[in-house]
């Protein structure tokens, strides 16, 4: 007597249960639409750079409005402090720089730890991975600012240690944990025949490792990375509450320069589109870098 699995009504397509693959089909169409657009959530797009566009001129007029005719509108103030807004914008993507320049070569050396044969410094890394990678981010801004000195001294000579740097290597200690997991995760997802193969033509493990592996783990660390990095770039105001001065402390200040209230809405506006106009490329050439070096399972 033949079991139902094995009844020949029930063997089409190769498969003894036919009855799930419309669902199965279904669900595989969805977990690449997730992964492409970010599941239910919706996908930022340049009309929500125009909405902001469009509060900023609204709530300039808003300002203009309650200001009277005495006082300049909001449009002539923020291009009158434009220099100051844009020097502390630069600012903020010169932390991210530098703080994404330090976490990736640090963390790819972690990720790579976490690999090792060596059992001590497998464990060892992975649980500096976890530590930083679930701290929060401003916590670890305010131990960078509190702890590190204020300057070096070499025998006569006083070395000042800036602000800014103390909040790069702030920002930086997170993004090493998310690069190493980062560096982990595209490694493990490399098939095992690679390092099989590898192995029955005589590469070490070291050869193995930089000539075969990490080249074709570039494309998928690559998307990962790029998001990281516009992670980081808007974590930067985090910058602002230790005294950097970034965008938001040059806010702050036109703000008290000023001395007008109906001018925080445009200001910070004007804050919040200057993010998005650099951010919103990196996240659109992050989509098209997941499509173009999705891996095909």
């Amino acid at each position: 007597m033949k079991t139902p699995f094995e009844h020949p009504a029930l063997r089409t397509g190769g498969t003894d249960l036919p009855v799930l693959l419309p669902a199965a089909q279904r669900l595989q169409q969805q977990a690449e639409r997730d992964r492409l657009v970010g599941g239910f959530l919706p996908r930022l797009t340049a009309k929500h750079g125009l909405w902001l566009l469009a509060i900023l001129i609204l709530s300039s007029g808003v300002a203009a409005a309650q200001s009277g005719d005495a006082r300049q509108p909001a449009y002539e103030v923020i291009f009158k402090w434009l220099p100051v807004l844009l020097t502390g914008f630069g600012f903020n993507i010169l932390i991210s720089f530098m703080a994404m320049a330090i976490g990736t070569l640090v963390g790819t050396s972690l990720g790579l730890m976490q690999i090792s044969l060596l059992l001590p410094v497998r464990q060892g890394s992975w649980l500096v991975t976890q530590f930083f990678r679930n701290a929060p981010w401003l916590v670890l801004l305010f131990y960078c600012m509190f702890l590190l000195p204020f300057e070096f001294r070499l025998g006569g000579l006083v070395i000042p240690f800036p602000d800014w740097i103390k909040a790069t290597i702030g920002l930086a200690l997170p993004v090493m944990a998310n690069v190493s997991e980062i560096v982990r995760g595209a490694i493990a997802s490399i098939p095992s025949g690679q390092w099989e193969a590898s192995e029955s033509l005589a590469f070490s493990r070291r050869q193995t490792l930089w000539q075969i592996i990490l080249p074709q783990c570039v494309k998928r660390m690559l998307p990962p990375w790029m998001n990281l990095y516009a992670i980081l770039t808007m974590a930067t105001v985090l910058a602002s509450i230790v005294g950097v001065s970034e965008m938001m402390t040059q806010a702050g200040r036109v703000l008290a320069a000023e001395d007008r209230p109906d001018l925080l809405i445009p200001i910070y506006s004007f804050v919040l589109l200057c993010f998005f106009v650099y951010c919103y490329p990196i996240a659109r050439f992050t989509v098209r870098l997941e499509q173009r070096f999705q891996v095909k399972l």
